[in-house]
């Protein structure tokens, strides 16, 4: 027999601006839902989530121990570029963290998965910092390359490298963008993101780019063939709808929207649902309920 858990009414949540869903440790917005007996299995996003501002987010250390204890199936997946799978596994851990590097999916570790699988004879990857590990195995190609893949490359972002990748991607080279969000602001101040960037050059060119982070299917299926579970198992646990939710929503998975991190109300307009809504990333355990 399914579980029933009951949801909140759509006009109350929106007319009280979230003022009774934030009463609620664990509620399911908007309507009655059919859930399956078991959730087996959990992706958390990590800025906003796990850690913001530098800082780790109260019970969140204890919610991922506590989820381990169970028995639930942990990914870790990050729209960063400028870390690899080992370096955010490495900053987790010296947090407190009991984080494996083969849990972790980045959005450079996911976009050098995608190039393997395109086998290209060269590419240009503008990308700085630890996020480059991944992109070891290819030949870096600034001259002529077969596709240029799009990171976080901040100190070169600039007039001489952007129209250099314009006249290359006219010529024929193929754009990646790691991932397509505009802006982040998981430091304090807004700052220009990787789609932003890539959108740029995007549109410059005048062609269409190979988006892979989230929102993007491709990552979240890269997530889920790692868990060998059914899709109805997992829940996405994270803080923005316009990558988190939308995300899983768009995959076929359940989200969980924390209210904290880079959490906007106005986000929730309607056009696209969590199944979730967290006041703590520690009432996760009440999911499982």
């Amino acid at each position: 027999m399914p579980a029933w858990t009951h949801a909140r009414g759509r006009n109350s949540v929106r007319s009280k601006r979230l003022g009774q869903a934030r009463s609620h440790r664990a509620v399911l917005p908007w309507r009655w839902v059919s859930m399956p007996t078991e959730v087996r299995g959990m992706i958390f996003d990590v800025d906003g989530v796990l850690e913001f501002q530098g800082r780790v987010c109260p019970g969140a250390v204890e919610a991922i121990d506590e989820l381990r204890k169970r028995g639930i199936v942990l990914r870790f997946l990050t729209n960063s570029t400028l870390k690899s799978r080992r370096s955010c596994a490495e900053g987790l851990r010296k947090k407190g963290f009991q984080v494996f590097d083969g849990e972790v999916i980045t959005a450079s570790y996911a976009t050098a998965v995608y190039l393997r699988e395109l086998k290209p004879r060269s590419c240009w990857v503008m990308l700085e910092r630890e996020g480059l590990e991944e992109f070891r195995d290819f030949q870096q190609d600034l001259e002529d390359p077969e596709y240029i893949v799009v990171g976080d490359n901040r100190s070169v972002f600039d007039f001489d490298h952007l129209n250099k990748a314009l006249r290359l991607l006219r010529n024929g080279a193929k754009l990646i963008g790691m991932q397509s969000e505009l802006t982040d602001t998981s430091l304090g101040e807004p700052e220009l993101n990787v789609g932003s960037w890539a959108g740029m050059l995007e549109r410059a060119a005048g062609l269409t780019a190979v988006y892979i982070g989230k929102p993007s299917p491709y990552v979240f299926d890269l997530t889920m063939k790692t868990m060998g579970l059914d899709k109805s198992e997992v829940v996405m646990v994270g803080d923005r709808v316009s990558t988190d939710v939308k995300g899983a929503k768009g995959y076929g998975v359940r989200s969980a929207l924390l209210m904290n991190g880079e959490f906007d109300e106005r986000e929730l307009d309607g056009s696209i649902e969590p199944d979730f809504l967290l006041e703590s990333v520690a009432d996760v355990l009440e999911v499982l309920e």
